[in-house]
């Protein structure tokens, strides 16, 4: 097995891994004809906005609760419910499709279900991983080959569903990605553990979520962590919503213009997850932390004012490297120094601090591009991130030395 795959030896992590991928295309492709069956219905860009509100927001407001259940239950139980509920919400829009009666209304409440189902799923799904290996050493390569799954079937996918979408019709994508989830759903049902002999107590709900929110905020080296996640989520992740701006209006493109600038950042995306997949521990992925978001940040900064599209589509490809290097590496570290038994809670916080923060990012970036132009904005997003990464620098051998005093963590982080 190749070193940069090596967690696939893992028969669990293995049949995990190539499930998720099946099932991650159909959710892209859903995405896409979700998002254009809004469009054709409406040519309302606010309803767009709306239907992504809806579909993100419930991960910030369930965070805590979610990370809480993913603590309580088991968790391949849990992925079993949540992936079942998605199935059937994707055949509920095919339905209504290919029936006719589809209404603007319909997508948007089915997109706020599945809002609901995905807080819960995403803390799951960061904790189950741990779960699939049978050495713990493996985990920052299978935490990298996860986030590759996620990149790669983020370029395949929506490509998938534009050419279904224009040949069939929306509908069929829909259908295509309820079936999808029969792969995921098979591969956890196949999934083989011994008892981890961990016993997880409860001391009341309320009492639980004390506990893991003090577990995760009190510490302050994961305090930093997710501050500093926030902040680059926040200023970074919006730029998706920002670039058909720049697509059209300042490079005088089209939609594939728009397509080709995100598939670079798609593309800039993979190659952060093999270089991580490529790393044989967690030592100096602190500096990777770091360096990060001055990377995506000085790269959103050039981005804000290139006239040169080609120019433009090479800067793109660094925000894209930046952001997942900066997540993954996050990601990697927090799994590697939380206790099991508040494994969910903690990651759903990293959930929220990742993904949940993207909408209202989305809606105050959107806004102030309204009053200021998208390029500026873009210059001080980009400004913003290069800060949050010499900040965290600077701190870096506090953090360390925070990390190295708990007995527990001693020798963790090198």
């Amino acid at each position: 097995m190749p070193h940069r795959f090596r967690a696939l030896r893992h028969r669990n992590y293995r049949v995990y891994f190539i499930g998720q991928f099946c099932s991650l295309i159909g959710t892209w492709t859903q995405f896409v004809a979700m998002n254009w069956l809004v469009y054709r219905m409406t040519e309302s860009p606010l309803l767009l906005g709306l239907t992504g509100f809806i579909n993100q927001i419930p991960i910030l407001l369930l965070g805590p609760v979610a990370g809480l259940v993913a603590d309580r239950v088991n968790r391949r139980t849990l992925l079993l419910t949540t992936q079942t509920l998605a199935m059937i919400q994707a055949f509920i829009l095919a339905f209504l499709t290919f029936s006719g009666h589809i209404q603007v209304w319909h997508v948007i409440a089915l997109a706020g279900l599945l809002g609901i189902v995905n807080a819960f799923d995403v803390p799951g799904r960061q904790s189950f991983i741990v779960q699939t290996l049978g050495d713990k050493q493996d985990l920052p390569n299978a935490i990298a080959l996860n986030s590759l799954t996620m990149n790669t079937t983020r370029l395949v996918g929506p490509s998938l569903g534009g050419f279904l979408v224009m040949g069939l019709g929306e509908a069929w994508c829909f259908l295509l990605n309820g079936f999808s989830f029969l792969a995921i759903l098979v591969a956890l049902a196949s999934t083989r553990f011994q008892s981890s002999g961990i016993i997880r107590k409860s001391n009341g709900a309320w009492r639980d979520l004390r506990e893991g929110f003090h577990h995760t905020f009190d510490f302050k080296p994961i305090r930093m962590l997710l501050l500093q996640l926030s902040i680059v989520s926040f200023m970074a992740m919006p730029y998706t919503v920002l670039m058909p701006v720049f697509a059209g209006g300042i490079f005088g493109g089209t939609a594939r213009t728009f397509g080709t600038l995100i598939g670079c950042a798609g593309f800039g995306a993979i190659v952060a997850t093999l270089y991580l997949a490529s790393r044989r521990n967690i030592k100096g992925l602190a500096t990777v932390i770091a360096v990060a978001p001055i990377v995506c940040g000085v790269a959103l900064m050039l981005f804000s004012q290139s006239r040169i599209l080609w120019v433009s589509h090479i800067l793109m490809v660094f925000v894209g490297f930046g952001i997942i290097s900066h997540a993954a590496s996050i990601n990697t570290i927090l799994q590697s120094i939380v206790d099991e038994d508040k494994r969910g809670r903690v990651m759903s916080f990293y959930t929220m601090c990742f993904v949940g923060t993207a909408p209202i990012g989305s809606l105050a970036l959107g806004q102030v591009a309204h009053l200021i132009g998208a390029p500026m904005t873009f210059l001080i997003a980009g400004g913003c991130c290069v800060l949050a990464g010499i900040v965290f620098y600077s701190r870096l051998d506090t953090w360390r030395q925070n990390i190295s005093a708990s007995p527990a963590l001693h020798g963790i982080i090198p």
